[in-house]
């Protein structure tokens, strides 16, 4: 063997061993920053559905959760607010929810909702982002004789009824929207996913 001979099967593993240590840094260094441009578990959270129990709501009664950022509040309504709430059809902007953006068009119904004892609406005014103060009570002295009971926004005076529904005159210019939902069972509401959709 000369000199100047090449040995080649030391040159072969010697680049096959720096290709696979090149390849395993530009791994390294390319995980961390795919992985950097994915939703956080806090951020998946955020949007993922939201479960109630039914059975937590007392009759007249609102629960509170959170979906996406945003209050959600579902409502056990009594046969009397449901009662009260055709009385008043007249005095809203929009009481036949015409406005299909508004809600699910399983929910453009006079109760706004799949059963009409639940009401699944987002707590924020229409308006400006406020949020609404429920005010189930009928005819209280600061909101007049004549209120049949729903939700009063107090930085702008917008009032909806026991539907969500905005009455004429309101800064608010649409009803509340109602969210996606589906029922798992008599008692449980998935918040965030449509009816008829797989969970």
């Amino acid at each position: 063997m000369s000199d100047k001979s090449v040995d080649t099967s030391k040159r072969r593993f010697l680049v096959t061993m720096a290709s696979a240590a090149g390849g395993a840094a530009t791994l390294g260094v390319a995980v961390p920053f795919v992985m950097s441009m994915m939703p956080s578990a806090r951020a998946k959270a955020a949007g993922a559905p939201v479960e109630v129990d039914l059975g937590k709501i007392e009759p007249g009664m609102l629960l509170a959760v959170e979906w996406r950022g945003k209050p959600v509040w579902v409502v056990n309504r009594t046969k009397e607010m449901l009662d009260l709430m055709s009385r008043h059809d007249d005095k809203l902007t929009d009481s036949a929810s015409e406005n299909t953006s508004q809600q699910p068009d399983y929910c453009k119904n006079p109760h706004r909702s799949i059963k009409p004892e639940y009401l699944v609406v987002v707590g924020i005014c229409t308006h400006l982002g406020c949020s609404p103060t429920f005010r189930k009570e009928v005819g209280p002295a600061d909101l007049g004789a004549d209120w049949p009971g729903g939700w009063f926004c107090p930085c702008h005076g917008s009032r909806f009824d026991l539907a969500a529904r905005v009455f004429n005159g309101s800064p608010a210019p649409t009803n509340l929207v109602i969210p996606p939902h589906k029922y798992l069972s008599d008692t449980k509401v998935l918040i965030g996913v449509d009816q008829g959709a797989a969970a």
